[in-house]
């Protein structure tokens, strides 16, 4: 998974072609949507860690936009920046009312937006509410939503799920290695819960856990089919002696040479105060 995800939700086209070529020079995996509609289904298929959003479009407006990527649990954390040709302090103050972290009026500058757009992404790492190497929420926002479903005495499934073999892993073949397979994992729960689960499904990760709450009918199969899609895609991580031999060896050649089998995703229980 990109360590920078970007979604560009603007109607205009030399505007999103401009916005589109500048993040990804900067090294951005940027979406565009070019309605609201489509801005929302993109939202919830790539979870990007940032949300640019055009006020005026041609189907529904970007407030519309924002109040409904906040009451989805996938997308409420996501942070969005409004970009709009309107100057008027009540459209700000909508924009922000609704959520939005940021507002940019056009013409913007692009280094200042830019800075704008690394501030939101650096802050949400920094206070512990995305984690860094998925971009999904964590910690705090993990906690909040869990209080909010059960506050509003929500019937869900509490989905926790680790990768098993991730620290010998991480040992042999280097931590930046180990967070591309972390990517990996959370890309495919994501693309699983996108298929298969509900709107008001959600993702995140507490430490090295993954985290899903879904009103899915069959929670379990879900589970499973996360299970069997990381499996199936695993071994293309590793060397193709690790993948024969089935795993890697932790200090070869010594007293406590162990062997680690090839990472699996492993269901857990959720633990309890």
């Amino acid at each position: 998974m990109a360590d920078k995800r970007l979604l560009v939700i603007e109607d205009h086209a030399d505007v999103a072609e401009l916005l589109v070529t500048y993040f990804q020079a900067l090294d951005f995996d940027v979406s565009h949507a070019d309605t609201g509609e489509t801005g929302i289904e993109l939202a919830r298929l790539k979870f990007p860690q940032l949300i640019l959003l055009d006020v005026g479009l041609p189907d529904i407006d970007g407030y519309e936009v924002c109040a409904r990527l906040r009451q989805a649990a996938l997308t409420r954390y996501v942070p969005i920046i409004f970009l709009t040709q309107r100057d008027e302090r009540a459209n700000k103050v909508k924009g922000l009312e609704l959520g939005a972290d940021d507002y940019v009026t056009k013409p913007f500058d692009l280094d200042e937006l830019r800075l704008r757009v690394q501030t939101a992404v650096r802050r949400a790492s920094a206070d512990n509410l995305h984690e860094a190497r998925t971009g999904l929420p964590t910690a705090t926002l993990v906690e909040e939503e869990l209080l909010r479903r059960e506050g509003e005495h929500q019937s869900f499934a509490d989905l926790r799920l680790i990768l098993s073999g991730y620290n010998a892993y991480k040992d042999v073949y280097g931590f930046l290695a180990a967070n591309d397979v972390f990517g990996f994992a959370a890309r495919i729960i994501q693309d699983v819960i996108t298929a298969r689960g509900t709107p008001d499904d959600f993702i995140g990760v507490l430490g090295d856990e993954f985290v899903v709450f879904t009103t899915a009918a069959d929670p379990q199969a879900v589970s499973s089919q996360i299970i069997e899609r990381f499996s199936a895609g695993i071994t293309t991580f590793y060397h193709f002696h690790d993948v024969e031999r089935g795993g890697v060896l932790i200090n070869p050649g010594t007293a406590t040479e162990r062997f680690v089998p090839i990472m699996a995703l492993v269901q857990v229980a959720a633990e309890t105060e």
